[in-house]
């Protein structure tokens, strides 16, 4: 009897609390990340946006004239919106 029971306090507590949420919930939608192995390829992917180098290891991207820019195995390049709409963040250090 106490396990039935624990099974239904359950229940009424995932149901209350998809209905809160599905009431007061925003539609979100990401914006898909779109790795390429070369430049020129993401640059035609998002022609009026710039192209960076992710690093998906430290979870940084490199704009063009950083020093790490194009560089590791770790990486791609991707647009800079898909980039921030990933909450990917930008290295500070090293731009020329």
């Amino acid at each position: 009897m106490l396990c039935s029971r624990f099974g239904k306090g359950l229940g009424h507590v995932a149901l209350s609390g998809a209905i809160i949420f599905g009431v007061g919930a925003k539609a979100v939608s990401a914006t898909p990340l779109t790795p390429f192995r070369y430049e020129d390829q993401a640059q035609r992917h998002c022609p009026g946006d710039k192209v960076v180098w992710l690093d998906f290891k430290k979870g940084v991207y490199y704009r063009k004239g950083q020093r790490l820019y194009g560089h590791g195995f770790d990486g791609s390049f991707v647009c800079l919106t898909e980039a921030r709409d990933s909450f990917y963040r930008g290295s500070p250090l090293g731009l020329r």
